[in-house]
């Protein structure tokens, strides 16, 4: 006969058993920081990882465990990787495999390197799937091996943009699918050079309970994705969908798994695009290609100044090109700026394609060091061509636009300039003022004017006149 103490013990066993298979079937619910991915079992209204406010959301996740008070043992394979000396690693240019298309590969860093993942945003119908179907078709036409992978797309919808692109070689593979394991077996099975996900927002795993597109699946299949890459040599583009702040929708871990982040930025409206790289392990980061778009696609500008300078008024008050480095880049580009007194007891100030904040710092410094009076003034500031850049080489052009419509003096149209301004009203030095006077050279224009502190390391360039200037009252002088 069992002693009280036995059955109690079995007693005990079984309920220990029932509890670990209610535990690996239990269904609980957390919250993630759509910002950073912070993971938390109740919601704050802070995340306690980024600061940012109402940035976390509920998402159900299975708990699955593997005992009472157990912990993982760490199994040693005999085939675990070994460390491996940096010396030893040869990295050769014939490991980047060239897209054809001189502005991506200039983003990219050269062309794409095998085994990266590539993360490429942009608002809807901006063209973030048609410039990788050009991708596909310009690689497959030189023997690489694509495998487009659509998740939002029949194969006919593919078929039809694809014919307005161009012709097609037997390179190029196309699937329609959303489970990440029926994905992950097509790519092994296929074994392509580079793959394209189209969007990694429909893509789900089946072992997680969320919804398509919440953070658990984006940080699951992201993952994914990753380790394809690297463990098989595979250079994949996703495409993410951006929310309306203008960001990649999703845990913002997402953009700190890939290797390149790159963005589409323009109007979808209007004709060019411009695709700036936000982050590159393998070249220089906020680098831009600029594209215009037609009806075979998109199509690069050679001459991206020459581009954005189309349509300048001639005559006009308020006009002024400046040169910015965008990368290692050098463009001209027009600033506009509108200046006339108030109807109203608060002057009104506008930006577009600039900081709003800046332009009210810059009127402020011209108030107080230049002596002008315009804070009963309505202001508005336009880069012409819709670019979005805040560099500080801009500080100079803006001030002067600003003075020209307020004394409704036009500038020289050889003219240009660049250089940041700080708030006791000097011009400071900027880096690269040498490629930026030889991209003015290029175009034509005969005067730059520059900070003082530039033009000790410059050279004379023939054909080209240096004002240096030191402060905001010389700028004034020359207008």
């Amino acid at each position: 006969m069992p002693s009280r103490i036995e059955k109690a013990f079995v007693m005990w066993r079984y309920f220990k058993k029932g509890m670990v298979t209610n535990m690996a079937k239990k269904v609980t619910t957390v919250f993630f920081c759509q910002e950073c991915g912070y993971e938390t079992s109740k919601w704050m209204g802070q995340c306690p990882g980024c600061k940012q406010w109402n940035t976390l959301v509920e998402e159900k996740v299975s708990v699955t465990g593997s005992g009472m008070g157990g912990s993982a043992k760490t199994i040693a394979h005999k085939d675990a990787p070994k460390p491996v000396e940096l010396s030893t690693i040869s990295m050769e240019e014939s490991d980047r495999i060239s897209t054809n298309i001189k502005e991506l590969d200039r983003v990219l860093g050269g062309g794409i390197i095998q085994g990266s993942l590539t993360l490429v945003g942009g608002d809807p119908g901006i063209g973030k799937s048609t410039l990788l179907l050009q991708v596909c078709r310009n690689l497959s036409g030189t023997g690489h091996k694509v495998l487009y992978i659509s998740g939002e797309e029949s194969l006919k919808q593919i078929k039809l943009r694809a014919n307005r692109i161009g012709e097609f070689k037997e390179n190029m593979l196309l699937l329609c699918e959303t489970n990440l394991g029926l994905i992950e077996e097509a790519i092994k099975r296929t074994a392509p050079e580079v793959v394209i996900i189209d969007s990694i927002q429909t893509m789900y795993q089946e072992e997680v309970s969320s919804a398509p597109g919440s953070v658990s699946q984006v940080r699951e299949a992201t993952n994914v994705f990753m380790q394809l890459a690297k463990g098989l040599g595979i250079s994949i583009f996703i495409v993410g969908h951006v929310t309306k702040e203008g960001t990649v929708a999703g845990p913002r871990v997402l953009e700190h798994m890939v290797d390149t982040v790159l963005y589409f930025e323009g109007d979808r409206h209007a004709s060019y695009r411009i695709l700036r790289g936000v982050k590159n392990r393998f070249g220089s980061t906020n680098e831009i290609g600029v594209f215009e778009m037609r009806k075979e696609g998109l199509v690069e500008v050679v001459n991206p100044s020459e581009f954005m300078l189309n349509g300048k008024p001639i005559g006009a008050s308020g006009s002024v090109v400046v040169c910015s480095v965008e990368g290692t880049r050098p463009i001209l580009i027009e600033i506009q700026a509108l200046v006339c007194k108030t109807n109203f007891g608060i002057p009104r100030r506008q930006t577009t394609g600039t900081d709003f904040n800046r332009v009210n710092l810059l009127m402020a410094v011209l108030e107080k060091r230049a002596g002008m009076q315009i804070g009963d003034c309505d202001a508005y500031v336009n880069i012409a061509g819709g670019m979005k850049i805040n560099e500080p080489a801009l500080d100079l052009g803006i001030v002067l636009a600003i003075v020209s419509s307020f004394k409704n003096r036009p500038i020289d149209e050889k003219t240009i300039c660049f250089g940041e301004i700080g708030l006791s009203g000097e011009v400071r030095a900027v880096s690269q003022a040498e490629q930026r006077v030889l991209e003015a050279k290029k175009l034509g224009y005969e005067t730059v004017v520059l900070p003082k502190v530039s033009m000790e390391g410059l050279d004379p360039i023939q054909g080209i006149r240096m004002i240096g200037i030191s402060g905001i009252g010389e700028a004034i002088d020359l207008i």
